[in-house]
């Protein structure tokens, strides 16, 4: 399994790939503001995030409301940098834009997935991923993870026609809390889990590694010490 990291700061970013395990990102309108940035520098930090990640997938998300409004965004993102992916929420209005520019090559991440049916829908009209929720279904009582794996058998069911060199379309588990979240979506085979850089931080650790260390550490301090 991938991992991408949902995030639209540069700083967290530029930590991750330096881990070598970064596969890609996933940005969101939220993430973006959350980062302080302003409408007028949004493409250009989109072409930092793109440089600093070289050759992998960037989802930077379109923020129109309309069919027609989608396709001019997304022609402009993706424009943008050879790695940018459209990121269109799943609608009405989303299908027929991400199924015109799957038409002319440009990759698209339909979001904000919570059934099966959806999923369908979105790898039919051409999605080259497509991002079930998990943290915002334990949210509401529901089980996020059930949900998951309901999608992703569903999905991989069936050949769609569009990415088929690539190994798509790809599920990207999406709205990860924990390394449970990790651990039961590798499990289920999910392609990618896009996880914030604070719980990609919690997957490094584990109580008992911790304690190890610090173990360890005593140990060779009383050999040093004599």
């Amino acid at each position: 399994m991938k991992f991408f990291i949902d995030t639209a700061d540069l700083d967290e970013i530029r930590e991750a790939a330096s881990w070598g395990v970064l596969s890609g990102v996933t940005t969101n309108p939220s993430l973006y503001a959350k980062t302080g940035g302003k409408l007028a520098d949004f493409e250009d930090h989109m072409v930092k995030i793109c440089e600093i990640c070289e050759g992998l997938p960037v989802s930077a998300e379109s923020t129109a409301e309309t069919t027609e409004e989608m396709i001019a965004e997304g022609k402009r993102l993706a424009a943008l940098a050879p790695n940018i992916v459209v990121k269109l929420p799943i609608c009405e209005e989303s299908l027929p834009a991400c199924h015109a520019l799957a038409a002319e090559g440009i990759r698209v991440n339909m979001t904000l997935v919570f059934s099966a049916p959806q999923a369908l829908l979105a790898a039919r009209a051409g999605a080259r991923y497509i991002s079930p929720f998990v943290g915002r279904f334990d949210d509401i009582g529901d089980d996020g993870l059930a949900q998951l794996e309901t999608v992703i058998n569903a999905v991989q069911n069936f050949d769609y026609g569009y990415w088929d060199s690539e190994g798509g379309p790809e599920i990207i588990t999406a709205s990860v809390r924990t390394p449970n979240h990790v651990t039961q979506a590798a499990l289920m085979g999910a392609d990618i889990a896009t996880v914030p850089f604070a719980a990609l931080k919690k997957c490094v650790h584990h109580p008992l590694t911790d304690q190890g260390l610090e173990k360890f550490a005593a140990d060779w301090k009383k050999v040093v010490e004599g």
